[in-house]
């Protein structure tokens, strides 16, 4: 691809003056002029070294990642695909080709880069790694997919596919979401290799291991309710089923080794087992009416492209009511 004139850099950016001018002149260096900048308030310099480097540099209104991505593709960006990076020289600009040639080429929406692939020697601690590794296993049990690595900022996607998703993360969590929502809407993602380099020495990580990897967890698992029910429901009606077990176990074996009582306990263990066998059926039920849900959609979307083409046919634009009525003519 020679031809970068619908395509916008975004590169989220937070006290990293120290890498962001080189990874500015590395996208341009590869024919992208249109480089975005959003910045959370960097008191290092970061903002003057990227719009030296010729960056555009918009300061995002609020706080955290997440904030930053969403205000910039839909306030400050009209390009029709958006490359989303790091500012902190882990990745390769090289890589862009590979990212967006299945956007253009119109077989996916959404591609995430995948740094496991051509990961170099010091570019992710070994915690960070298995982390890594347990989140991507996570999401793959929870939501059905594998993405190989949810977590990687390398991304690009269309302008349209992004506004299709309902992002609330503010912080690192974007990530997750954006598969999760992806996921759930049923988007087209294709992985592809790309390479992992260890940070420049001089520049400081933003991530928290600790902190933002519950953050992670927590996103995964509430994205859930609505992505998949049974799991949800089902993991909180398993554990409060085998609490309520685990519960009268210990108050049969008090009773029969020793003839001492436990009502309370007795009570707490019929009230756990009973509220856990609630969940399980509710679990059942929700994803009966999510996978009803996705029937119904699928089956909208199928008579609209239909009237569509139709509409091409005869010189007239469709319309939900059109859509409707074919619906109901099947």
């Amino acid at each position: 691809m020679s031809d970068y004139d619908d395509v916008c850099v975004l590169l989220p950016t937070m006290d990293e003056a120290e890498t962001v001018a080189r990874v500015v002149e590395s996208f341009r260096e590869v024919g992208l002029d249109e480089i975005l900048v959003i910045d959370g308030g960097s008191t290092d310099g970061t903002q003057a070294a990227a719009r030296e480097a010729g960056a555009r540099v918009v300061e995002q209104s609020g706080r955290g990642k997440g904030q930053a991505v969403r205000e910039a593709v839909r306030s400050h960006i009209d390009a029709p695909y958006v490359v989303m990076a790091d500012a902190d020289a882990t990745y390769d600009a090289s890589d862009v080709d590979a990212m967006l040639e299945p956007l253009v080429d119109g077989e996916a929406d959404h591609v995430i880069g995948n740094r496991f692939a051509d990961m170099r020697p010091g570019a992710m601690t070994r915690l960070n790694q298995i982390g890594n590794r347990i989140i991507n296993l996570s999401f793959r049990v929870i939501h059905g997919e594998s993405y190989r690595d949810i977590l990687s900022g390398y991304r690009a996607f269309s302008r349209e596919s992004f506004d299709r998703l309902h992002l609330t993360a503010d912080g690192f969590g974007i990530e997750t979401e954006m598969a999760v929502e992806c996921v759930k809407n049923q988007q087209s993602v294709t992985v592809v290799p790309i390479t992992y380099r260890e940070r420049p020495g001089g520049s400081a990580t933003n991530l928290h291991p600790v902190r933002d990897g519950g953050v992670i967890f927590i996103e995964l698992y509430r994205k859930a309710k609505t992505n998949n029910p049974l799991f949800y429901f089902g993991s909180l009606g398993v554990l409060s089923t085998a609490t309520g077990a685990a519960l009268t176990a210990y108050v049969l074996y008090r009773w029969l080794a020793f003839g001492a009582t436990h009502e309370i306990i007795a009570i707490g263990a019929v009230g756990s087992a009973i509220l856990g066998i609630q969940l399980l059926i509710f679990g059942f039920l929700a994803d009966m009416i999510h996978s009803l849900h996705r029937e119904q959609v699928a089956r909208f979307e199928r008579a609209i492209d239909r009237h569509a083409e139709g509409a091409a046919e005869t010189g007239s634009g469709p319309s939900v009511d059109d859509a409707d009525a074919a619906e109901e003519a099947e």
